[in-house]
């Protein structure tokens, strides 16, 4: 299906998330005790990471924001947009046009918009005054949804800076309009998160939000050491055609781990959870609600995931040619809807 396009607060603490049904026999069982009278076998180091990032991502939630979930509510989840300098390494250039458009279209339609993560680049660059000179159009979208109360933005490893007081206070309190001339509020006073939680009103299942890179050590717990190899490593040999090894999106061993990693912890946990991080769209299932965002730098467009009437739906945006021959961004919904009461 398609549609043409032209163109409260509060904090909690809450125990804590289940999985794509394809992947579930991928899951490793876990390991069975001893036989009496011998040594308990030595954990295996697969498990013993597994259950370190069981632990970092239930601490995302340690103190996350509650959003309420009602029938009502409308929530758009994007991430990994990545905005960088307009050089050749920012991918999110190419795809400004079609964010732009979709966060147009659900500023109309009263959504709030939830950003999870990784959406400035800031492993690659040092400094985020650059970036909002580049794209002033999208930090003038995220101005508007914030005035209105309808901006809640979570961290990733990209954009760990962020939760720094002093960073927030440096570069998130105005921005320069050219068309007025004059420096514009942005987002004075915003905050930015490791975890959402949008608590269902219903009772029936809570939606946990958080980017995902704490599945992965060398992404959460040596996120400095990455962003040093990225900054003065990677980023130059990308301009070769070299990917990024230590890249979960760009490397498929690492994605396929960390989605099994989150999968097993929505699983054990019991929880709806969706995550960013891989740039790997995913809708859940009955069986297992683990879900991702995708991201807004894949060649074809950009993906997200709507949640409207307590349902959740993956959509793609994406730049098509109209009959007249004038190109438009185009909404496109992937797979089924999966609603809260499925569960």
């Amino acid at each position: 299906m398609q549609n043409i396009i032209s163109g409260s607060r509060r904090f909690c603490q809450h125990s804590l998330p289940m999985k794509v049904a394809q992947m579930q026999n991928t899951i490793p069982a876990s390991p069975s005790g001893a036989f009496h009278g011998q040594p308990a076998p030595a954990q295996k180091p697969s498990l013993h990471f597994a259950s370190q990032s069981s632990t970092r991502i239930s601490k995302a939630f340690d103190e996350a924001l509650c959003l309420p979930l009602k029938k009502c509510s409308k929530y758009i989840l994007l991430s990994d947009c990545h905005r960088g300098t307009g050089s050749a390494n920012d991918n999110f250039l190419k795809n400004e046009y079609l964010y732009l458009a979709a966060l147009n279209y659900y500023y109309c339609r009263g959504f709030t918009y939830l950003e999870l993560g990784d959406g400035d680049e800031l492993w690659e660059n040092r400094s985020l005054a650059k970036i909002k000179d580049m794209h002033v159009q999208s930090f003038r979208m995220m101005s508007r949804y914030y005035s209105g109360g309808r901006l809640y933005v979570i961290y990733g490893n990209h954009d760990m800076v962020k939760k720094q007081p002093d960073f927030r206070q440096k570069y998130f309190q105005s921005f320069y309009c050219e068309r007025a001339m004059q420096e514009l509020p942005l987002c004075p006073g915003i905050r930015f998160y490791s975890g959402i939680i949008l608590r269902d009103e219903e009772h029936k299942k809570d939606i946990y939000l958080t980017h995902g890179h704490q599945a992965d050590p060398l992404n959460s717990t040596f996120w400095r050491l990455s962003r040093f190899l990225v900054r003065y490593v990677w980023k130059p040999l990308e301009g070769l055609g070299v990917p990024d090894p230590t890249s979960a999106a760009k490397n498929n061993i690492k994605k396929k781990k960390s989605e099994e990693r989150l999968t097993r912890w929505a699983v054990e946990n019991g929880h709806l959870l969706v995550t960013g991080h891989t740039h790997h769209p995913m809708i859940g299932t009955k069986e297992s609600p683990y879900f991702n965002t995708g991201s807004c730098i894949h060649p074809s467009g950009i993906t997200g995931i709507e949640i409207e009437n307590r349902c959740l739906t993956l959509v793609k945006w994406s730049t098509q040619a109209a009959a007249d021959l004038t190109l438009q961004a185009t909404r496109e919904v992937l797979g089924e809807t999966v609603c809260v009461d499925d569960y």
